[in-house]
C-alpha cells in the first residue's frame, strides 16, 4: 500500500472509530459494536505503526520538527487539496 492509500485508509478508520463511538453512547451494551469497536481500533493500530516504520510520524509535533529555517510541511497539500476520490 502506498503512503496516500496507507493513511487514507487510516483517516478512514479514525471515522468510523468515532461513529462507533457515538453509536455506543446509546447502546452501551450491544457486543457486536463493542466488538467493531475493539477490531476497528486494533486495525488502525497496526495500520499507524505500518505507515510510522515506513514513512515516519504521522503527526508534527515539536519535538519532530527540526530547525533548518524553513517549514517543509508547508511545502505538501492542504487537506483540501487531497484528492481521495482519485484514488
Amino acid at each position: 500500500m502506498n503512503q496516500k492509500r496507507l493513511r487514507r485508509k487510516i483517516w478512514e478508520l479514525d471515522f468510523a472509530i468515532h461513529e462507533m463511538v457515538l453509536f455506543l453512547d446509546t447502546h452501551p451494551k450491544n457486543a457486536t459494536a463493542l466488538n467493531r469497536l475493539k477490531m476497528y481500533r486494533n486495525e488502525r493500530a497496526r495500520l499507524v505503526e505500518e505507515y510510522t516504520s515506513r514513512f515516519g510520524s504521522m503527526n508534527e509535533t515539536a519535538n519532530s520538527t527540526e530547525i533548518g529555517g524553513s517549514w517543509d510541511w508547508i511545502n505538501g497539500p492542504w487537506p483540501w487539496e487531497n484528492k481521495f476520490a482519485e484514488e
